[in-house]
């Protein structure tokens, strides 16, 4: 008779602490396991459950002393958030420790934008006092907890008017205004570079592309948006919509993909060699979008509205797969990715900066490596099943404040009216004499170049 022996090692079988657990040999033979898909279900289910219970995204909030009107990172610090207010005033907040490190004083008018440098050691403000600031600002964490300190700006720049939105370039000392014309400064020139003007009364906003650094865009009350180029002096190509576009935003990874916040309640991406239609329309909100900013792995983007929420949404997705929203939050004027992507930041009129995790149920802190394989094994059953209707319900769901809910439902009904209203037209015309435009393209009004 021969008998096989199982032979272990003693040291892989041991457990090296009494918390350990014990270790489990599981035979992989799919015949030994005929309730395996119907197993994994349920852990599925399970798993998005608890992912709905432990979603809890609101963070911290920083108060200021009016509301909140832009917001800015810094490229080179992941703790460091620049935020300014309505009352000129702008602060520095150190994000771990949850308190403001500088007060950038100087401005008698509401700060309309702030950019920081590439070096992260400076920033550039703008305000409708007509004026253009230069600070130096510290590292975040660097200082003993106290009072936070005044400073007073390194450079000041006049124009001959208000300013309404500014972005600092990717490399080197230039950055670009928005106001009654876009202007282009030089920290070393008191006057502008450049000066770049195409129909619009005032621009409103105005966005450096991070992959191809010499291009830029601005968007105009015209319900233009216009492209440029620094190594040219007249702008590439202007695309006018039939409403009015507040913020815009580049995708990082995408050199010629850029969004823009319309006051339609809805975004639009669009391809910039391609503007006769937009790559994707993205839509859930119930009011105008105020401001945008892609993740630094272009997949995602957040977007905040006048409807005091904020929304999450895919690169390619046509709905949100995330909101945001909070009983005292009011309308959101600025929101912003964290440089690593984990956290969003939003600022709104009610005094106050909230952070979001990107991830609502994400934990936070230092995770295990046990804790890391279950959660990434939870992750995977949920994309597996997530097809299916109990589990989809469950992901998707996402609770809104009433007033949202009511007015997306009414929303919906009119959208859906508007539907009948047109089949009704088709149905008792000539065949071919009714022309649908997709809804990617209808709101195009046209191009100039």
């Amino acid at each position: 008779m021969r008998i096989k022996a199982i032979n272990r090692s003693e040291e892989e079988c041991t457990r090296e602490r009494s918390q350990d657990l014990q270790k489990v040999h599981k035979n992989l033979d799919p015949s030994l396991h005929p309730l395996e898909k119907a197993t994994e279900y349920t852990r599925a289910l399970n798993a998005a459950k608890l992912e709905r219970i432990f979603a809890k995204p609101f963070v911290a909030a920083f108060a200021h002393d009016d509301g909140i009107t832009c917001l800015a990172k810094n490229p080179q610090r992941l703790n460091s958030l620049i935020a300014g207010s309505a009352d000129g005033d702008i602060r520095l907040w150190d994000i771990p420790s949850r308190r403001c490190l500088r007060r950038l004083v100087g401005h008698t008018a509401g700060v309309k934008g702030v950019a920081a440098t590439p070096s992260g050691d400076a920033c550039v403000s703008c305000s409708t006092d007509c004026t253009v600031r230069l600070w130096r600002i510290p590292a975040a964490g660097m200082q003993p907890a106290a009072e936070p300190q005044e400073a007073q700006a390194a450079l000041e720049f006049h124009g001959a008017n208000g300013f309404r939105a500014i972005d600092h370039h990717w490399q080197g000392d230039r950055f670009a205004t928005a106001g009654a014309q876009v202007d282009v400064w030089d920290h070393a020139r008191s006057e502008p570079m450049s000066t770049f003007r195409w129909g619009a009364e005032s621009a409103l906003s105005v966005r450096f592309n991070p992959v191809e650094p010499e291009i830029f865009t601005s968007t105009g009350s015209d319900r233009s948006i216009a492209l440029y180029d620094l190594r040219s002096s007249t702008p590439i190509r202007k695309l006018i919509m039939q409403t009015r576009s507040n913020a815009i935003a580049w995708n990082p990874l995408e050199a010629f993909n850029f969004t823009v916040a319309s006051e339609d309640c809805n975004l639009y991406t669009y391809d910039m060699r391609k503007l006769d239609m937009a790559a994707c329309l993205h839509q859930d909100f119930v009011s105008a979008v105020m401001d945008l900013d892609y993740s630094p792995t272009g997949r995602e983007f957040v977007a905040g509205s006048y409807d005091r929420s904020v929304r999450m949404f895919s690169y390619n997705g046509g709905h949100s797969k995330e909101v945001f929203h909070t009983k005292r939050m009011q309308r959101v004027f600025s929101v912003r990715f964290s440089a690593d992507g984990s956290y969003v930041f939003s600022g709104s009129d009610d005094m106050n900066v909230r952070i979001w995790k990107a991830d609502a149920s994400a934990p936070l802190g230092k995770l295990l490596p046990r804790q890391k394989q279950t959660q990434a094994y939870n992750q995977a059953l949920i994309r597996r099943f997530k097809h299916l209707p109990e589990i989809n319900r469950i992901v998707r769901h996402r609770h809104v404040p009433k007033p949202i809910y009511k007015a997306g439902k009414l929303r919906r009904t009119i959208v859906d009216a508007d539907a009948r209203k047109l089949q009704n037209v088709m149905k008792h015309s000539k065949p071919g004499s009714v022309k649908v435009k997709p809804a990617r393209q209808k709101k195009i009004v046209g191009q100039e170049e």
